[in-house]
């Protein structure tokens, strides 16, 4: 192949420096940069967001809210 390769056929490579890691750790490093890798690649999946983070919910006004009780924790996530 003349000029440079593209992305997907290009070597990657990890180099040790220091000790002398086995098989198995070997293979878990590489895992998980492979799964870093990977992770970094998702940018089009817009990340859920959780009701408890969800600040619009809390400028709502909400009548169970309003009354704090014994069991007002059952229905915060609630409404």
């Amino acid at each position: 192949m003349n000029g440079p390769e593209p992305a997907a056929h290009r070597r990657a490579s990890v180099r040790v420096v220091r000790g002398a890691p086995d098989d198995i750790e070997l293979a878990a490093l590489v895992a998980g940069l492979a799964a870093a890798s990977a992770r970094s690649d998702d940018s089009d999946e817009r990340a859920t967001r959780s009701m408890w983070r969800d600040r619009a919910r809390a400028m709502r006004g909400d009548p169970v809210r309003a009354a704090p009780g014994p069991d007002a924790w059952r229905w915060s996530l609630r409404g």
